[in-house]
Formats: structure tokens, sequence, C-alpha cells
């Protein structure tokens, strides 16, 4: 169950994702069919898998929904705690990209540069909101390159905030200015490059340089 709850915590089997069979698992961890069932079924109990009849069990989104399910509305209601978002974002992304440098594996990189093609792609066809999400998939790629269970956790946990917020400020910046659009890809490529050459404190460099242009025109444009 400890090696289970592994997987959960450190990205491996994320939200949604369904579990391998009982047999393949019982391959896996060495172990008798019943012990994999006993230990699903106690992280069922807790919230964290999800059994469906006939599909299979699947992993909830109790652990990214654990921090984040009152502050959603309280930034909806309060749109003035989005520089305190910021904030946050300038500290814990710069620390996740500044380890993501340190600790990505050949899977981590490859990731990484698939989304930043796509983010590529969809400015190249001006499709914004394809290119707000992939912005967000890009930031979630790296939180799990840093390979730092409290530095995912804390990500994953307010992910759904997080990611509106990216999604509300790089939308409405590509919306309002293609000049900022230009520099928010730029940007980003020049991010992924430190992660990828493995230089950390030139990626949490280009991540915080990220952020406090993002941070710059909500300020300018009133939040």
């Amino acid at each position: 169950m400890r090696r289970m709850e592994t997987a959960l915590l450190d990205g491996t089997w994320a939200p949604g994702t369904r579990l391998p069979a009982e047999r393949q698992l019982a391959e896996q961890y060495a172990v008798a069919r019943n012990t994999v069932r006993e230990a699903i079924q106690r992280l069922a109990a807790r919230g964290l898998l999800q059994s469906r009849r006939g599909a299979g069990v699947y992993v909830t989104d109790q652990l990214r929904a654990g921090i984040a399910s009152p502050w959603g509305q309280l930034v909806a209601d309060h749109p003035a705690l989005r520089d305190d978002i910021l904030e946050f974002r300038r500290v814990l992304e710069g620390a996740t990209a500044y380890f993501a440098a340190l600790r990505a594996d050949a899977g981590d990189i490859a990731r990484i540069r698939a989304l930043l093609r796509e983010l590529e792609r969809t400015r190249a066809e001006d499709d914004k909101a394809a290119e707000a999400d992939a912005d967000a998939r890009l930031h979630d790629a790296i939180a799990q390159a840093s390979h730092n269970t409290m530095f995912l956790h804390l990500h994953t946990s307010v992910i759904g905030m997080l990611r509106e917020h990216i999604t509300i400020n790089g939308t409405g910046l590509r919306e309002q200015d293609a000049a900022a659009s230009g520099q928010l890809l730029l940007q980003h490529r020049t991010l992924c490059e430190a992660i990828c050459a493995r230089r950390p404190e030139e990626a949490r460099t280009a991540m915080q340089t990220h952020i406090d242009f993002v941070r710059s025109h909500v300020e300018r444009d009133g939040g």
C-alpha cells in the first residue's frame, strides 16, 4: 500500500489514471493478488482510488482537491488575490524549475519538449484556448520533473486554481497583446532550454522572469 501511495504522490498515477490489473500489480510488487486487492480497498476507503463496476480502478482527484477546493471560489470572488497567487507561483514554480533542471529524466525531457512544440504549434495556428491549455500542461510537466514529492503535491493540490489562473492571464494577455503572446512563447523556450540543458539557476531565473512578466501585465491592466 505504501508503494502504491508513492505512485499517487510522485505523479506516476495522475488523477483519472486507470490502474493496471490486479494480476499485473501483483507481479510488479511481487505479492499475492489478495494483498493487492486489500491495498486497493484501503486506498479506496480513503477516497484516493475508486472502483468502477466493469471498468476497473481509477485514481481520484482527492489529492488535487485537498487544498484547493475553498480557494477557487475565493479567487473568483476576490480578484485582488490573483497577485498573491502570482507571488506564490514565483516561489513554487521557480523552485520546481530549478529542481527539474537537476533531476529531469529522459521521459521528463521528452514530455517538456513535446509540450513546447505543442505550444509553438498552437501559437502558429493562433488557437489561443489550446495555447493556454498547452501552457498549463507544460507547467504541470515541469513540476513532475522536479521529482520532489512535496513540490509536486503542492502544485497538484492547487493545480485547478493555478490552471484557471494561467488560463485567465495567459488567454487574456494573448487576446489583448500580440507582442505579449510572442514574449510568452520566447519565455517558455528559454525556460525549457535551461531545464533540458540541466542549468538549474538559469531555469529558476527563466521561470521567475516569466511570472514577473505576467505580474506586470496583470498590474498594468488593473488585475
